[in-house]
């Protein structure tokens, strides 16, 4: 009896083996794919950590007025929709990207930020991740076709929108979504400018 079987015992164990082989590409891709997801989590919550540790230490030195002063910023900013763009602008007359934050901050936070975006973008704030924005923060992007280099910045409003003045052609200030194609390319960071307000905010009315 056991003869009649003994051919057949090298057949099935080819037929086992080739089974294992043929499955274990795929638990390996499938092992691949949730440690790739395993470590994007913990990049996304290392930089979590990350702002929460720099805001923390700005927080530390003075009040932290965010909610308050966020509001007020964006509330005047939205007054201005339509604002002609001009370059060099630094007031209601006309505003470049970077005229029309430093206005805006400086007038209802009572902060004077450099006037360029270049400056700007080297302003001492905490870096803030795509995933963690709060209104206010300022959005920094290279529009000029160099891969890195800032040359546009705006204020984040929430909902993944924005508020900038934009361009002559575009109409000057202006709301955007940061989900555009083009402004998500060309996004480079955001800072939370407003952890460095001042304690107490003499801005004029």
């Amino acid at each position: 009896m056991l003869k009649r079987f003994a051919p057949l015992v090298p057949l099935a164990l080819v037929t086992l083996l080739f089974g294992c082989a043929a499955h274990s590409p795929v638990q390996e891709q499938q092992q691949q794919a949730k440690n790739s997801a395993t470590a994007q989590s913990s990049v996304i919550y290392q930089e979590e950590l990350d702002t929460e540790k720099e805001l923390a230490a700005f927080n530390g030195k003075k009040p932290y007025q965010l909610p308050v002063l966020a509001d007020s910023i964006l509330e005047r900013g939205m007054s201005l929709i339509g604002t002609r763009y001009r370059f060099g602008g630094t007031s209601e007359a006309g505003f470049d990207c970077s005229g029309f934050i430093g206005y805006l901050f400086r007038e209802e936070a009572g902060m004077n930020l450099p006037r360029s975006t270049r400056e700007m973008i080297n302003v001492d704030a905490p870096l803030v991740s795509r995933g963690n924005l709060e209104p206010g923060d300022l959005l920094f992007f290279a529009t000029n076709g160099r891969r890195g280099r800032v040359s546009h910045a705006g204020i984040y409003l929430g909902d993944n929108q924005f508020i900038h003045s934009s361009s002559r052609r575009s109409g000057g200030v202006r709301i955007d979504s940061l989900g555009d194609s083009y402004w998500s390319k060309t996004f480079i960071e955001a800072k939370r400018a407003l952890a460095n307000a001042p304690t107490v905010v003499t801005a004029r009315k």
